[in-house]
């Protein structure tokens, strides 16, 4: 038993959820309402004592283990929950190495030093004469006293030595300096400060940390217009979110993330109540940026200025990326890239566009409520496509037709859910008014799905009114874990597989454990990039706890003869019957709730539609588990007999 397992083995799921959820028993589980949205009619959240785990089933529909519940909760990632439950139920963990423990300790002096920086800037706002103009400048932008407090707003001195000289003082070396990015070195030798005559905007981490600062002119003369700290050990800006460490709480509340330009966007709409809002600091979005908003909502809204995002950029091929304009950033738009980051994380990605003209500070200014009612109309990425691209368009011309046609169906086709590939289609046959079969015509090239490796499959489900058992459960999930770490490529063909069967494709849900579906997560990321090879892309990106089970995995098939002729056909066959095993699971989850509704008190009892729905969802996870049925049935001889002794291990 490794240390994840031993945790949950010894950790009550009812009395750690109980200590923030008011739970309530009904037959041998527990309800209560949902932490993670608003609600206080129907207890749709639902804590499984025999499985050690929860689901909603209500407006977030999620659910796992006790580390997805205090990771959602506390915003923390896995190695911080996998720490604290550690420490709570007196699980000792491997310590870490000599290494690893250098490498901690050098990250923390750097932040110290960081957080020296912002007592220095801020200090120099607040109370030096050069800081008075920049106080001026800010309270003219319409920033409060207060939110300049919160956000610690400060000023670097014009100074080529100020900020050295400062952490010198404090004790800090000259190699350190410049490792945290405060300093930049000279050709001829030497250093000075990287920042000057700039405000200041420290940015943290989502748990607070400081990493790095970004920085905006005061001399209209001065170039670049904005500045960020370098890439340094503890600064990523592919993976920060600029107010993230103080939008996260809200984000979660109002089950939604809103994405702006720039840094003071993000303050003036914190200033009038608008908490959930965060800043790619003038990057395009990043997967891992998105992921890290996923943890607190699959709901991301994506609030564009006119500028950006202008009919001509969207018709130039929907890479829109905004030159030197006088805003705060140099955001991009990229309409594909946002498409398939949505289709991968199974998040819901949405666009508006402000007043032509209008910051978001002066949209607030000019009416909170507006900002509201702007969100409201927040339409999905191929929508607010398919609009710029016929906006003004005479679209009686064929050739306009075409051309439009050219720009939007690339976009649709990067759909991942195919019955809304089929809905966006028939949607843009009628804004073009053409037969949709002229649009069926056209295909992008046929991308090239790397052969994947080839394994046994897993044992079959259990029970669908529980969990699986606990040993089929293990045993299924960890071979085709084990699989997926050493062929990541094969997704590509499950996923295929899967979307024929008109299924959703293979997702972090299929698999139980909070580890395996961030393990998961980790080899979607892997397929995404080219730099390096996706098996060693995957270690990268997993925690040393993580890569020590990840590893346990793949010694566990390292004796399969993955070249063996009929080991691919058994290995799709365990991943069909995984979803079906995952459908079972829900179904009986279900199942649960709708006989609980039946006994629940008038004054929490589901509503009418509510209790449909549920039917429906019902409905629905029977209709796909009878065609995975089908098709497992369909593959002949060869997978009845798979099906039937599963994998020993």
């Amino acid at each position: 038993m490794n240390v994840v397992e031993e945790i949950k083995d010894r950790i009550d799921v009812v009395e750690l959820i109980g200590e923030s959820v008011k739970l309530r028993k009904s037959g041998k589980n527990y309800t209560g309402f949902c932490p993670f949205h608003a609600n206080t009619h129907t207890p749709a959240f639902v804590v499984f004592p025999d499985t050690g785990t929860w689901r909603c089933f209500g407006a977030c529909n999620e659910g796992g283990d006790v580390f997805t519940f205090v990771m959602k909760k506390e915003g923390w990632d896995f190695p911080e929950a996998l720490r604290v439950l550690a420490q709570r139920v007196g699980v000792e963990l491997e310590p870490a190495s000599p290494r690893q423990a250098a490498e901690a300790e050098a990250h923390e002096r750097l932040r110290d030093l960081l957080e020296s920086s912002v007592t220095f800037f801020r200090h120099q706002l607040n109370n030096s004469p050069a800081g008075e103009p920049v106080m001026a400048y800010l309270k003219g932008r319409g920033l409060s006293g207060q939110a300049i407090e919160t956000f610690e707003i400060g000023y670097a001195p014009a100074s080529w030595d100020e900020t050295l000289n400062y952490l010198h003082g404090r004790g800090y070396s000259h190699d350190e300096i410049l490792r945290a990015g405060m300093s930049s070195e000279r050709e001829g030798g030497g250093t000075f400060d990287r920042f000057r005559n700039r405000i200041i905007f420290p940015i943290r981490d989502s748990r607070g940390r400081m990493a790095g600062f970004g920085a905006r002119i005061v001399d209209p003369d001065d170039m670049p217009k904005f500045l960020n700290s370098p890439q340094t050990p503890v600064f990523d800006k592919g993976r920060l979110l600029y107010g993230l460490d103080k939008a996260r709480k809200a984000i979660r509340l109002n089950d939604q993330a809103v994405i702006v330009e720039g840094y003071l966007d993000v303050i003036a709409l914190h200033q009038a109540g608008y908490e959930n809002v965060v800043s790619p600091m003038g990057t395009a979005l990043s997967e891992p940026q998105l992921y890290l908003l996923k943890r607190y909502s699959r709901r991301i809204v994506l609030a564009l200025d006119a500028d950006a995002a202008g009919d001509k950029a969207t018709l130039r091929g929907l890479d829109i990326a905004r030159g030197a304009l006088d805003r705060e950033m140099d955001p991009v738009f990229d309409a594909r890239g946002l498409v398939r980051h949505e289709g991968r994380l199974d998040a819901e990605l949405r666009i508006v566009t402000l007043p032509d003209g209008l910051d978001p500070d002066e949209v607030v200014a000019e009416s909170p409520d507006r900002w509201s009612e702007i969100l409201a109309g927040a339409q999905t990425v191929v929508d607010y496509v398919m609009e710029v691209a016929a906006k003004g368009r005479d679209l009686e011309d064929a050739k306009v037709k075409a051309e439009v046609a050219r720009q939007v169906l690339p976009l649709i086709e990067d759909v991942a859910d195919p019955v809304e590939r089929e809905a966006y289609r028939q949607k843009l046959a009628r804004t073009l008014h053409v037969d949709e079969r002229a649009l069926m015509a056209w295909r992008t090239p046929g991308r090239r799905v790397q052969r994947a490796g080839r394994g046994v499959p897993g044992q079959a489900e259990s029970g669908a009114s529980g969990r699986r058992s606990a040993s089929g459960e293990d045993k299924l999930e960890r071979f085709c874990m084990g699989v997926l770490l050493r062929s990541p490529s094969l997704v590509h063909r499950l996923d295929r597989d899967l979307q024929d069967l008109g299924l959703k494709r293979l997702a972090p849900d299929d698999f139980g454990s909070t580890e395996r579906r961030i393990m998961f997560e980790g080899v979607r990321r892997a397929l995404t990039q080219d730099a390096v090879d996706p098996q060693d892309a995957w270690r990268e990106s997993l925690d040393a706890s993580l890569l020590t089970l990840a590893e346990d995995l793949l010694a566990e098939i390292s004796d399969l003869d993955l070249d063996e002729p009929r080991a691919f056909n058994e290995v799709v066959a365990a991943f069909l019957r995984l979803r079906k095993r995952s459908l079972s699971f829900s179904t009986g989850q279900l199942q649960f709730q709708l006989l609980a509704a039946q006994d629940a008190e008038e004054d929490v009892r589901p509503t009418g539609q509510e209790v449909e729905h549920m039917k429906q969802e019902v409905q629905q996870l029977a209709l796909e588990r009878a065609r995975l049925e089908q098709a497992l049935s369909r593959r002949g001889p060869e997978w009845a007999a798979a099906m039937s002794q599963g994998w020993s291990g």
